[in-house]
């Protein structure tokens, strides 16, 4: 009997819903597939969590901080307001084309049919970007590059062009690349 260090049963079971999640057809994942999945009973998956909401919130709190924590090293990394935008927006597209289960949580269709919080968290999770390219926007604003008034607005298109891509992305079964064009489009949204 193999035996798995403490955290990596709880790691692997995560691994495993996200590999699911990439799948195209996107059919709605229940805990007996998952437990099927990796070859264990459902009751080995509630030692593990509580409840399936609370797997998909191991997810979220993955991408989180994730994706965060890219963004704190961008914006520490780059002075240039407008150079910390390209950077933020063009990390969100190759993370979600890195990750394609992910992006199924990102966009919310991963979410559907389960509990409501983990949709009310990808909906903040969304509005801490925007919060991120409005910063980089100011800055650019305080260096000259970008109009102060405009701010709020260039940042809320920005991430609707993101989320867009996500969707894209995620509707041509993870086919559509992320990276074809993004950096003519980003030049665009920025100009």
């Amino acid at each position: 009997m193999a035996t798995t260090k403490p955290g990596e049963r709880k790691l692997q079971i995560l691994q495993t819903l996200a590999s699911m999640l990439e799948q195209p057809k996107g059919e709605k994942i229940t805990t007996a597939a998952l437990a099927a999945k990796l070859d264990v009973s459902e009751a080995a998956l509630y030692r593990h969590f509580a409840s399936k909401a609370q797997m998909f919130e191991g997810l979220i709190e993955f991408i989180e901080s994730s994706v965060f924590g890219l963004i704190n090293q961008i914006t520490e990394r780059e002075e240039n307001g407008l150079q910390q935008v390209h950077a933020i927006a063009a990390m969100l597209l190759n993370f979600a084309e890195r990750n394609p289960g992910m992006t199924r949580v990102m966009i919310g269709d991963a979410l559907v049919n389960e509990n409501e919080r983990l949709q009310a968290r990808m909906n903040q999770f969304v509005e801490r970007i925007e919060l991120a390219l409005k910063q980089a926007l100011r800055v650019a604003a305080s260096q000259g590059q970008a109009d102060e008034a405009q701010v709020a607005a260039r940042a809320g298109m920005i991430t609707s062009y993101v989320i867009g891509r996500w969707h894209r992305f995620a509707k041509t079964g993870f086919k559509h690349s992320l990276a074809e064009g993004a950096p003519a489009q980003l030049a665009m949204l920025l100009a």
